[in-house]
């Protein structure tokens, strides 16, 4: 899989990018991930890439040219499956959406800055719009980040275990279980038995109530979602 990512701020994308699970998939070339600075298709000897909203509301607007530029230029060398801009009012980032993208080859995704972008990119090369949750971030690049991690870690072969991931929170509508690692007592507390017993479909089983409780209590909502 290719990311290309287009940013003001590139700098703030590159430690995220470049440690953990996303470099070991970096690492293998399972994925390779492309950061683009905006500015770089700025308008004039200053590389202008905002200017002030018609309309005369307050906030600075990235300017359609700079950005339509990078997009063509990135799209003369490959053709993506999903052009993504960052933003509050895009659809709710979720894991299934999060194992929709694992799928697929190349994608573009754009992070906002100040009060947005121009609303004519939006309607004409955006194909997909995509918000991290109710809130208001200075700009898209960790929202670029949270999602680039969602994505990277479903792809086949980056984590050392590929039925990891299938357990994760909200794969199955579900919650996960507990966890517990070594030792099996500290301090008086326990780890619960059945974990102990060695009877797989026993603890599968358990995992699964677990699960059940934890969302019924914690996120009754998912189970409505079906």
């Amino acid at each position: 899989m290719h990311i290309s990512i287009i940013s003001l701020l590139p700098e703030l994308l590159r430690s995220p990018l470049e440690h953990s699970i996303l470099k070991r998939a970096r690492d293998k070339n399972i994925l390779s991930i492309e950061l683009i600075d905006l500015r770089t298709f700025g308008i004039g000897a200053y590389k202008q890439v905002d200017d002030y909203q018609y309309g005369g509301a307050a906030g600075m607007v990235l300017m359609i040219e700079p950005l339509v530029n990078c997009i063509e230029s990135l799209k003369s060398v490959r053709s993506f499956d999903e052009i993504i801009y960052l933003s509050p009012d895009g659809e709710l980032l979720n894991q299934s959406i999060a194992n929709q993208l694992s799928l697929k080859d190349n994608l573009l995704l754009i992070c906002g800055h100040y009060k947005g972008i121009d609303q004519r990119v939006r309607d004409h090369w955006i194909s997909r719009e995509i918000s991290i949750g109710d809130y208001v971030l200075s700009g898209g690049e960790l929202a670029a980040c949270v999602l680039t991690d969602a994505i990277g870690r479903l792809i086949p072969g980056v984590l050392n275990d590929e039925t990891s991931a299938l357990t994760d929170s909200f794969q199955d509508q579900l919650l996960a279980p507990p966890v517990y690692t070594r030792p099996a007592e500290y301090g008086g507390f326990q780890v619960p038995e059945i974990l102990l017993s060695g009877h797989q479909a026993q603890i599968e089983n358990w995992r699964m109530e677990q699960s059940l409780q934890r969302t019924l209590e914690r996120r009754p909502d998912l189970l409505k979602e079906e």
